[in-house]
């Protein structure tokens, strides 16, 4: 993969430097649900020095992912071109056939990948010729790994943290003295937990090696197909219609109550995630699904959606997967960042413990859906879904990752560092154009450090000059005197 093992990247934040020449560069995070378009932007005096990126400004795509789009691939492309045009106004004209252009797929993709090979190539041509069509500097669009995913995630969180340096107070860069955080993206299909450790990762398929600004990181990340929010509620679905043996009305534990939908088996069974749980029913058979807001049941379903019981390390979370103890502080970015929001602003609930979480969770459950419209009718979409996903987080967290009441105040929920969003775009786009270095920035210093130079010589200077002045004053008084 093309996780940067070697560290090739540079970088570091702050405010841009007045009146600097900006240079530009654009990622598209083509997500299982949705696309954003980000542009970064950074001071060009920096391209060869240890620089300052940050978030310019960012446009997300009407519609579904790329990976919807299997039956009708030149739609994909199509579907970019307001962005794209935004794009075209937010960098400077003349900056734009020097403005890399990226793309990057994630879970979405790789389901697709998995299920019908010649769909996602065919998806990723579209959105290729679309995206050479305009005047960047276009440099590939491609699938990430799981495991790119993550580590990616990781290092823009802590790049834009200043955890691997910062700035001294003469200008120069120096080694940051804290420590690195944990980074936990919960996505659409997908969901990633990445984290520096100095515990020994008993499967290499976990374990990173990094080396950025002249220090060495062992990173253990692990991402999790089909455990994406999206996913999850699929196959959840699917646990429930199994648990009411499909009658044509069932009652849903996971929905509150008063909502009713009708779903076709094709909506829940169109995926690699819930394909093994087909039933023998023709997919275009209609169910008609009731809510009944029972937290306690939902949370036994969503229970089922984990394997905690088969391990072959010391250590596992689950589906038989390594992973060490968790220590630091971590982030919890993506939709962990939109369900906590949710129990804080919605359900004016706190969330300081894995209790908080459980209690709003069943409380959400336990809440009718004329209530929860009346609190939030701007979020109806996706508003029946909060008693699952808030329970699954819930579960993920506690019974997954092991965070218990003393490591769990450590996680950090939020969805961007100062202006810019958190997510694996920023660190995907440093490494592809080089931008954090593997060697010890020793020699780099910032203009700053030339101005804090001259000042102090002129303070030296302008001392000395006080002083000779002074002493040659008063012998004049004293020689004048006598």
């Amino acid at each position: 993969p093309a996780v940067p093992r070697a560290g090739r990247e540079r970088g570091v934040r702050g405010g841009a430097v007045l009146g600097a020449a900006l240079l530009y560069g654009i990622v598209l995070d083509a997500g299982s649900s949705h696309t954003a378009v980000f542009i970064y932007k950074w001071p060009a005096d920096k391209e060869n020095d240890t620089g300052v990126v940050s978030e310019h400004s960012m446009c997300d795509v009407e519609g579904p992912g790329i990976s919807s789009y299997s039956s009708k691939p030149p739609a994909a492309g199509k579907s970019l071109e307001h962005c794209l045009s935004q794009a075209m106004r937010d960098v400077p004209k003349e900056k734009h056939a020097d403005t890399p252009l990226y793309l990057g797929a994630t879970a979405g993709m790789r389901l697709l990948r998995i299920a019908d090979p010649p769909s996602s190539d065919a998806v990723l041509s579209a959105v290729m010729a679309t995206l050479k069509s305009y005047p960047f500097d276009f440099r590939g669009a491609k699938i990430l790994s799981g495991e790119e995913e993550g580590v990616f995630g990781w290092i823009t969180a802590n790049y834009l943290l200043e955890n691997f340096i910062k700035r001294g107070w003469l200008g120069e860069w120096i080694q940051s003295k804290k420590k690195t955080l944990g980074a936990m993206d919960f996505g659409g299909a997908s969901t990633q937990i990445t984290f520096e450790t100095s515990d020994a990762i008993e499967d290499p398929k976990n374990e990173v090696m990094l080396k950025l600004y002249g220090q060495p990181y062992k990173v253990y990340t692990h991402s999790f197909l089909c455990y994406g929010r999206d996913q999850v509620l699929k196959r959840l679905l699917s646990k429930v219609l199994q648990a009411e043996n499909y009658q044509e009305t069932v009652a849903n534990p996971c929905w509150p109550t008063g909502y009713r939908k009708s779903l076709s088996l094709s909506s829940i069974y169109d995926s690699p995630c819930t394909e093994k749980e087909r039933p023998g029913l023709p997919l275009n058979t209609t169910v008609v699904v009731s809510g009944t807001g029972n937290g306690n049941l939902c949370a036994v379903h969503v229970n089922k959606l984990f394997d905690f019981t088969s391990c072959s390390f010391s250590h596992c979370s689950f589906d038989g997967v390594f992973q060490p103890e968790v220590s630091g502080n971590f982030i919890a970015f993506s939709a962990f960042f939109y369900t906590v929001d949710f129990i804080r602003t919605v359900m004016e609930r706190p969330v300081h413990s894995p209790s908080d979480l459980k209690d709003a969770a069943e409380t959400i459950c336990a809440t009718s859906w004329n209530e929860l419209y009346q609190k939030a009718p701007r979020l109806e979409k996706r508003l029946p879904d909060y008693c699952a996903t808030s329970t699954f987080v819930y579960l993920l967290i506690t019974k997954g990752y092991n965070f218990n009441n003393r490591s769990f105040p450590s996680i950090a929920f939020q969805k961007k560092a100062g202006e810019t969003s958190i997510g694996w775009a920023l660190g995907y786009m440093l490494n592809l154009t080089n931008m954090i270095p593997a060697q010890e920035p020793a020699s780099h210093r910032s203009m700053l450090y030339n101005y804090w130079v001259i000042l102090i010589l002129l303070f030296v200077i302008t001392t000395l000059t006080a002083l000779l002045t002074a002493v040659y004053l008063l012998r004049r008084s004293k020689s004048s005197t006598i």
